[in-house]
């Protein structure tokens, strides 16, 4: 059954309410809740480490003796400094001495042993990098490190000497790296590496992932498929995923040279190279002529809502896109792209386009720009329309009131994505809503169009996100999120955050009223490469009220009017944002 969304605000406001104020606080029962640790015997690497949890709202709570300071909510957070071997905490919750619970921890701090050199004529380990299995061309490098016995001879793949890494605290290290020529005929095979002692024995061994050379009957030119593919930088990754480029339209052509596990390695230019996700391509026959165009004819005009630059190509190449501020200008970067213009046909129709000129900048990199009226970015897009490579770009909003404008608020997380969770057992995704709905009626108070991401308990995926809002296409996206820390007690504090420069205003304005409730200030930072900041169609922010790992800040997310303050403020800041536009 679908309910009402006042009702769903009434049930979130309620169940926020009762965290703090349960009116049965007085004859509440003595407890002990564990988020961390998960069990009652922990085997531990590190001497740091924190017991956090939570308790009746009226109970004291001792930890070996010590008390421990117990919030509003019952929640509770202890840092252990411990010694190598086994430690005891009992924890003892009470009312009164006859009223009371205790629970009991083994901590086991082993401290890890320094690494071990290798004793025998072996090899302990192979890496070769970048790790993965690799298809590899010619002028490709791979990168061998080895750990063996220490004063011999290190050889990879029969010829490449592997060098002894004399300033290595470790004995036994050796290093060296190799560029594939045009007369190596890698198979689909391991690289063997062997290790010679003085006297003349070997002993040799295998790499974990093998090589194979990129053959010449291999297809090589490939075409995106979804709507969603993007193109990385390089090969790092971390939590939120290697560093994007920015997408590509489908049906885009692409120049394969190589592959590293699951990523196909481009060649965008002489000098560039970028990485592709496997699921996004679809290979070419054999024979299909490598990505390039001259350029054909321009046409800069506007209609009714937009502006538009027009390109003409032969094929569909890949492209890059930044924006620059102070003079605002958006660059686009069109690879395998060659000068063949004579003139550009700009009409008198745009609103939002002061001007538009090009450069080739190098061979295969053709680069246009784009002069915008006003000082503030609000989003542009590309596609291809044929092999006519379209930029649409967003006008600056004649009426720059709430009441005339759009605003995308995304809930992070939901469903089976709990995101962070607080010492009490609250979860991000819950206060997430809690908070998003009351910033959606607070802007519907103010005459905004609002587009909610999700306004139940319910899982959405963030590439789902992007599509919708590509859809919908909002003048503002504000995503709410809560920050998290392997620190209970130190971290806390507010923070937002924005990938393009052209947007940085709107997460700065926002941040500044968010400082004004007491919060520490974790600062506006950029280029964040998280997927609900990658869009470049509308100014966006992604805000992390406050961290709910910390039992002060869990009370204060928890309480129903702290986060009406949070949704005011973020107004305030989306109407400083506003203002500034004026200007």
């Amino acid at each position: 059954m679908k309910l009402p969304l006042t009702f769903v605000v009434l049930l979130l406001s309620m169940y926020t309410f009762a965290q703090i104020n349960d009116p049965q606080d007085a004859v509440q029962k003595p407890f002990i809740k564990l988020v961390e640790p998960a069990k009652l015997q922990i085997n531990v690497k590190a001497s740091k480490n924190f017991i956090v949890g939570s308790t009746c709202k009226t109970c004291n709570l001792n930890i070996n003796g010590h008390e421990v300071k117990v919030y509003p909510t019952g929640a509770f957070a202890y840092e252990l400094n411990l010694k190598p071997g086994d430690t005891v905490f009992n924890l003892i919750a009470f009312t009164a001495p006859d009223k009371s619970v205790n629970k009991r921890l083994t901590y086991n701090y082993i401290v890890p042993p320094p690494p071990d050199t290798v004793k025998l004529l072996d090899i302990a380990t192979i890496e070769t990098l970048p790790e993965g299995n690799l298809f590899v061309m010619p002028g490709d490098r791979i990168k061998f490190k080895v750990k063996a016995l220490t004063g011999c001879t290190v050889v990879a793949n029969g010829h490449v000497t592997l060098y002894e890494m004399t300033n290595n605290k470790m004995p036994g290290m050796y290093q060296g790296e190799y560029v594939v020529k045009e007369t190596d005929s890698f198979l689909v095979s391991k690289i063997a590496v062997s290790i010679t002692d003085t006297t003349g024995k070997t002993v040799s061994k295998q790499s974990r992932y093998w090589v194979s050379m990129f053959g010449p009957l291999a297809p090589n030119v490939a075409i995106t498929k979804g709507r969603l593919c993007h193109l990385l930088f390089g090969l790092g990754d971390d939590r939120l995923g290697g560093a994007k480029i920015g997408y590509l339209d489908s049906m885009v052509l692409l120049n394969v040279v190589g592959k590293v596990g699951k990523q196909y390695k481009v060649r965008l230019s002489k000098y560039r190279t970028a990485f592709i996700d496997e699921d996004s391509l679809q290979f070419l026959p054999k024979g299909t002529f490598t990505p390039e165009s001259l350029t054909d004819r321009w046409t800069v005009y506007g209609d009714s809502a937009f502006d538009y630059v027009q390109l003409g190509l032969s094929a569909r190449l890949p492209y890059q896109s930044f924006q620059l501020v102070d003079p605002s200008k958006i660059v686009v970067d069109v690879f395998g792209a060659t000068n063949n213009t004579n003139w550009i046909t700009q009409l008198e129709n745009t609103k939002e386009i002061k001007n538009v000129s090009y450069e080739q900048i190098e061979d295969e990199i053709f680069r246009i720009t784009i002069e915008l009226k006003h000082a503030q970015h609000w989003g542009h897009s590309m596609y291809y329309k044929g092999n006519t490579l379209v930029i649409k770009i967003k006008r600056q909003p004649e009426n720059l009131s709430l009441k005339n404008l759009t605003i995308a608020v995304d809930a992070g997380h939901g469903g089976s994505n709990t995101g962070a969770g607080g010492p009490t057992g609250s979860s991000e995704k819950m206060l997430t809503l809690a908070v998003a709905l009351k910033l959606q009626k607070t802007l519907e108070n103010e005459g905004t169009k609002v587009i909610m991401s999700r306004t139940t308990e319910t899982f959405f995926d963030n590439k789902e996100r992007i599509l919708f809002y590509r859809d919908s296409m909002p003048h503002l996206l504000i995503s709410i999120h809560l920050n998290s820390s392997a620190d209970p007690i130190r971290v806390a504090g507010t923070s937002s955050f924005y990938r393009y420069i052209g947007f940085r205003n709107l997460s700065n304005a926002i941040h500044k009223h968010l400082l004004e409730l007491g919060l520490n200030d974790q600062g506006n930072n950029g280029s964040f490469n998280f997927m609900l900041n990658s869009p470049i169609e509308y100014p966006n922010a992604l805000v992390e009220t406050l961290f709910l790992s910390n039992p002060e800040e869990e009370m204060k997310i928890l309480d129903n009017s702290f986060q009406q303050q949070i949704a005011e403020k973020i107004v305030q800041g989306i109407k400083d944002f506003l203002e500034g536009c004026k200007k």
